[in-house]
């Protein structure tokens, strides 16, 4: 039997696991266990390693066993465990994507609001050409993992004539992007929040993402002049962004809920 704990935030759910189970399988235990119908059921799993300088490091393995560099929400998920189980309520976590400190500002039972650092993020405006749609505006954006932002004004989130859902799976995998990128669709609303629906790496569409709603943020500010502190609202719910004039670390702050503890047949 493999012990397992379950977390989502906005509705973003993950398994998190202990890396020494894994024993180079996380690729087919992720595709495995991360299925809703034959499984437990997943957008990804954090493997969380314990280094012998008491240091923790994860890695994230998406639900079709592509490898990730990081998941904002999947480290707070983490990052609420560990809070829960050992009382950890300030923890730095490594990722390919860089360190990730987090820190508890309210706890109520199992449910976490965590304040994220999540780097300095970079956007760059881009126009790429998409096969069978033709020229798309957007921003490459990097917060640890890549992006593609797309603006748009309608309610459906939709562009180009296409759904989000159908013009983000044709991005996501698009030649030009050689590990493939997340892609958002966003709407700003007021000079403070913006609405925006992801077409995740590694899974499809998700209720949320730490590091788009990042993603998000820093396009709106950076060429909407949308401000410098927001809400970023995604189907699974808001979470707070900050980025200061300095252009300094962006702060994330959202919540985290343990689901369950249990134990799935090997």
């Amino acid at each position: 039997m493999i012990p397992f704990v379950k977390a989502h935030a906005c509705g973003n759910d993950f398994l998190v696991m202990e890396e020494t189970i894994a024993q180079g399988r996380h690729v087919v235990m992720a595709q495995r266990y991360c299925s809703r119908n034959t499984s437990v059921g997943a957008d990804g799993i954090e493997f969380l390693e314990r280094r012998g300088d008491g240091s923790f490091f994860l890695r994230l393995f998406n639900a079709d066993g592509s490898e990730a560099e990081l998941s904002g929400n999947g480290t707070r998920c983490v990052a609420a465990w560990l809070a829960y189980s050992e009382g950890l309520m300030e923890v730095t976590l490594g990722t390919h994507g860089g360190p990730r400190a987090c820190k508890v500002r309210l706890q109520n039972g199992a449910e976490f609001l965590i304040e994220s650092a999540m780097g300095v993020p970079r956007v760059i405006p881009r126009s790429i050409e998409v096969e069978g749609v033709g020229v798309v505006e957007g921003a490459m954006v990097n917060v640890g993992n890549p992006h593609f932002v797309i603006f748009t004004d309608r309610m459906d989130f939709s562009a180009h004539g296409m759904k989000w859902q159908e013009l983000g799976a044709k991005i996501a995998v698009s030649p030009l992007f050689p590990h493939g990128t997340n892609v958002e669709f966003v709407r700003v609303m007021k000079k403070d929040e913006i609405a925006f629906r992801i077409y995740e790496r590694g899974c499809g569409p998700t209720t949320s993402s730490g590091t788009g709603t990042c993603a998000s943020s820093t396009a709106a500010i950076a060429l909407r002049g949308a401000a410098r502190e927001l809400n970023a609202v995604a189907e699974g719910g808001s979470q707070r962004v900050v980025w200061p004039e300095s252009d300094a670390e962006m702060m994330l702050t959202g919540p985290a809920e343990i689901i369950c503890k249990g134990e799935v047949w090997e």
